[in-house]
């Protein structure tokens, strides 16, 4: 290396240093502010690699039976018992976390995306679309959440995938509502005027221009509906129309424990209501953490 090389070299790891302790004091400072928002971070973070690693974490296998300590209590083998088939529920409560995780992404993804496109659109259209889908908009919305779910359930019949379609319909409306309420105002403002004044198409002046300005909302809906999705996974499956047996799911021990057991083997029941409550209670609060983040009026207090 030439002496005319060190100080071209020298700065860029200077600089690099300096980039990493900004993000590190950033992220810091945003723990400070939002200790409730890292808190829930903090289990998600553990779900995820619960859900990820669960065939290394658990050494039992979470589907198979064993009569012979049926209803054991919590011990230093079986560390949260065991239930009326002998599974160690610890193992299904990791394993269902992959179950919670799966539907609740997958459901929130899909119903927080195609809200965001319907809602763009419907806001940047207007006119007779816009009238006519705020309509069908406000059908589906007149019907709580666990009675759309339920009814879809009742059609297309039980199992995970019809889970994921019940629990996705009811979350499209809200999206779709929340953005559009955003996008209706980003279409008033000038530059989206001047985009179509220089004859853009309007896929280049909705993704260039409005998408974009309307993240904000779309994130804060996102997160809140993995929260939810979770939680109507486990009501459904608590009523016998989610996720079947032998699948691992925290509604469905819920279900084998709650009422039956609730005296002779009340950890058959504590624990996986104690994970569905720590699951949601967690999104709820990244959730709000994400909002306050993402709100100018709040950021600046």
């Amino acid at each position: 290396m030439t002496v005319s090389e060190l100080p071209n070299s020298a700065p860029a790891t200077l600089e690099e240093l300096t980039e990493q302790r900004t993000w590190y004091k950033s992220a810091l400072g945003l723990a400070r502010r939002q200790p409730l928002g890292a808190a829930g971070l903090f289990v998600v973070l553990t779900m995820v690699f619960m859900a990820v690693f669960a065939d290394v974490i658990t050494p039992y296998d979470p589907e198979a039976n064993d009569f012979e300590f049926m209803l054991a209590a919590p011990n230093s083998t079986y560390w949260l018992g065991t239930d009326q088939f002998g599974r160690d529920q610890l193992t299904r409560i990791i394993y269902g976390a992959r179950t919670a995780l799966y539907v609740g992404f997958v459901c929130a993804f899909i119903g927080a995306f195609a809200g965001l496109v319907l809602g763009v659109a419907s806001a940047y259209f207007g006119g007779m679309f816009d009238l006519l889908f705020q309509r069908v908009m406000d059908v589906f919305m007149a019907f709580p959440l666990i009675i759309l779910a339920l009814a879809v359930v009742s059609i297309l019949g039980t199992g995970t995938s019809n889970v994921i379609i019940a629990i996705t319909i009811p979350f499209i409306p809200q999206c779709a509502r929340v953005v559009r309420s955003s996008a209706l105002a980003i279409r008033e403002i000038p530059y989206v005027d001047a985009a179509r004044a220089m004859g853009f198409s309007h896929k280049r002046i909705i993704l260039r221009h409005m998408v974009p300005n309307v993240m904000a909302p779309f994130l804060i809906m996102l997160t809140t509906f993995v929260g939810q999705a979770i939680l109507l996974e486990a009501s459904l499956s608590y009523l016998g129309l989610g996720v079947q047996e032998p699948t691992a799911a925290w509604g469905l021990m819920l279900q084998g424990g709650a009422e039956e057991y609730a005296e002779s083997a009340p950890w058959v029941a504590i624990f996986p209501g104690l994970a569905i409550t720590l699951a949601v209670f967690a999104f709820n609060m990244f959730g709000d953490a994400v909002r306050d983040v993402l709100d100018p009026k709040l950021r600046s207090r």
